[in-house]
């Protein structure tokens, strides 16, 4: 055996490349020119471009609806029925005691007060916002709601 008497077993059969001209033609199927005819191109959403030119915005990422308004706890006359004797004191420092309400990034939230439930104690209501339907019960049932 000499060679050039070497012969191959299979063909010589070279793996077609992608974007580098050749038999694609033109653009080898990459379009036109520019960042998305390169490789390793990656294109970033445009929304983050237009939040980060505003000040107000950068870092609140994409839900920048969200509001800075601390929301209010909501208590239930119903919880207030079964935590609390007739007559108690409704304060926001009474009713964290009680473990209805919890601490927001150290301090107590607003709390309003809603009228599900019904009502037969006497309660004194003081430091909370009560909708209308739960200052009414309250009053019925012989109790006051000061703000």
């Amino acid at each position: 055996m000499q060679f050039h008497t070497l012969q191959r077993t299979h063909k010589n059969k070279r793996s077609v490349q992608v974007g580098r001209g050749g038999k694609r033609g033109k653009t080898s199927g990459r379009g036109g020119k520019g960042q998305t005819a390169r490789s390793g191109h990656k294109i970033y959403p445009q929304i983050r471009d237009m939040i980060k030119r505003i000040p107000k915005l950068r870092g609140r990422g994409k839900s920048s609806f969200k509001s800075f308004r601390e929301r209010n706890a909501a208590v239930d006359l119903l919880t207030l029925e079964q935590a609390f004797a007739s007559g108690g004191s409704i304060t926001p420092e009474t009713l964290l005691a009680s473990g209805l309400i919890e601490r927001k990034s150290g301090r107590v939230p607003p709390i309003k007060i809603l009228g599900k439930g019904p009502l037969s104690k006497k309660f004194s209501v003081s430091g909370c916002a009560a909708s209308a339907s739960a200052k009414a019960a309250i009053e019925q049932a012989g109790g006051s709601v000061a703000v």
